[in-house]
């Protein structure tokens, strides 16, 4: 794996652990709580890199968060793609690509096709490809593979409170996934308000850890008003989340924009925000390694790329 710093996905895929190149221990100097190269971006002069067709497919349009994970040499991307001229479903697509900027699409996508998938996040544990994602309500289900492209349903997840009674009725999405040892732990949004977190041994059925949410909106204006977590990390012994928001416009306008925002835990409970916040004007962070550094792609309404500051493709520390 790359020279970034321990990824739960490099985790997940490889037991390793990936340490910081020297030109990292430079830059995060003196700046142990929200080091610069995981906190500090900006944007790839390509950007966007992937998008919706514009053209009567089933992929005219994407949305949401995407994932993408790189495997030895290869960049795969699972998105959602709709055309609402023809349907109102969410469908499951596929793209891969060797340098993570120019992709092609699967020739048979959409690969799955059976009920609606949005908002995925992908782990591969012990050879099997976990994909936690929305389905149609907002309500998160589970979808297992061998292959990347072959997807089997295994239902809506069983989300319980401390007590074992099942969540009241609603949505319950934005599913993101942290394994440490034998536990799985899973983030998840109601309503985009608040951010909870629950526990699982058997992926069959999962409890709050609490029953109060672990991240909320505000107080500050970029994320006052709506939140979701998409993305955690742990480095030198912190996790950091990396989540979206969105809060109210300016004089004349309700909303503002969307944008990507991190906090770090020692504890997966107690959040503080980075206090320059937020790190990009865009929606749907993710952290890929890619054996140099790790790059921020966002993924909503198109796929964008960020790279540390001070950094460039090809350019060599």
């Amino acid at each position: 794996m790359g020279r970034c710093w321990k990824l739960v996905v490099c985790v997940v895929l490889a037991g390793s652990v990936c340490g910081c190149g020297p030109y990292f221990a430079k830059v995060t100097k003196g700046r142990e709580e929200f080091p610069r190269e995981i906190v500090d971006f900006v944007a790839y002069e390509g950007n966007p890199v992937f998008g919706g067709t514009g053209e009567d497919t089933w992929d005219k349009k994407i949305r949401e968060r995407g994932f993408i994970m790189r495997e030895g040499e290869m960049y795969q991307m699972w998105y959602t793609g709709y055309n609402d001229e023809r349907s109102d479903m969410k469908y499951l697509g596929y793209a891969t690509s060797a340098d993570g900027f120019e992709w092609t699409r699967y020739e048979g996508n959409p690969i799955f096709t059976e009920r609606w998938v949005e908002d995925m996040f992908v782990v591969k544990h012990e050879g099997t490809y976990y994909m936690f994602a929305e389905g149609r309500g907002d309500i998160a289900h589970l979808l297992t593979s061998k292959d990347r492209v072959h997807w089997e349903d295994e239902g809506d997840l069983d989300v319980r409170y401390t007590t074992g009674e099942r969540l009241s009725p609603g949505p319950y999405g934005t599913p993101t996934v942290l394994i440490e040892g034998d536990v799985w732990y899973l983030f998840y949004e109601r309503d985009d308000l608040h951010v909870w977190l629950a526990s699982s041994t058997d992926l069959k059925v999962w409890r709050n850890v609490q029953d109060e949410p672990v991240l909320s909106p505000g107080p500050e204006a970029y994320d006052g008003r709506l939140i979701a977590l998409d993305y955690i990390i742990k480095h030198k012994g912190r996790y950091y989340a990396y989540y979206h928001g969105i809060g109210p416009g300016p004089e004349g306008q309700e909303w503002g924009p969307w944008c990507s925002s991190v906090a770090v835990s020692a504890d997966l409970l107690s959040w503080r925000k980075y206090p320059v916040n937020p790190i990009v004007i865009a929606n749907s962070p993710i952290l890929v390694d890619d054996g140099t550094v790790c790059r921020l792609y966002c993924m909503h309404p198109e796929v964008r790329v960020y790279f540390p500051r001070g950094y460039r493709p090809g350019k060599s520390f």
